[in-house]
């Protein structure tokens, strides 16, 4: 659970990053800090949801153009610039952990993303992140849902 909403604290930073041209750190932290105020209503993240979170957003922050390439490679007829921002922010995300974090799995990965779709993005975002994930996996060696790694 603690990397269920680690994700989600890392998403509010990429999409805040994407809409006012910052960075996700820095995002990330003025979350952190808002999550401290006494008049937030949410609790304050726990140390592991914040490791997962600031590791998670740095990668993104060092290596956007590579993930940003993973993900306009694999998406067909759709240019970065022209989806919308949250499935952008969910598909950065998701390629980031696929690319810094060999221990989970791409299939948890990809199911993790796809609840952040269902759950901040539109009625289609669910599938349109689901397929391009899987590919990426794919290009990754990763697997995917309907790639799967192949073991000589």
């Amino acid at each position: 659970m603690a990397r269920r909403r680690a994700r989600e604290f890392a998403l509010k930073a990429l999409y805040q990053a994407d809409v006012s041209g910052g960075t996700a750190a820095d995002a990330l932290e003025g979350l952190f800090a808002g999550l401290l105020d006494q008049s937030s209503d949410e609790k304050p993240a726990g140390p592991d949801e914040v490791e997962f979170a600031v590791n998670i957003t740095a990668g993104i922050d060092g290596r956007g153009a590579e993930i940003d390439g993973h993900i306009e490679t694999a998406s067909n007829n759709w240019r970065l610039v022209r989806m919308p921002v949250v499935d952008r922010s969910i598909l950065r995300l998701a390629t980031a952990e696929m690319i810094l974090m060999n221990d989970v799995p791409a299939s948890v990965t990809i199911n993790e993303a796809v609840e952040l779709a269902k759950r901040f993005g539109e009625k289609e975002s669910r599938a349109f992140v689901n397929g391009i994930l899987d590919r990426i996996a794919s290009i990754l060696g990763r697997g995917g849902r309907r790639h799967p790694t192949t073991s000589g």
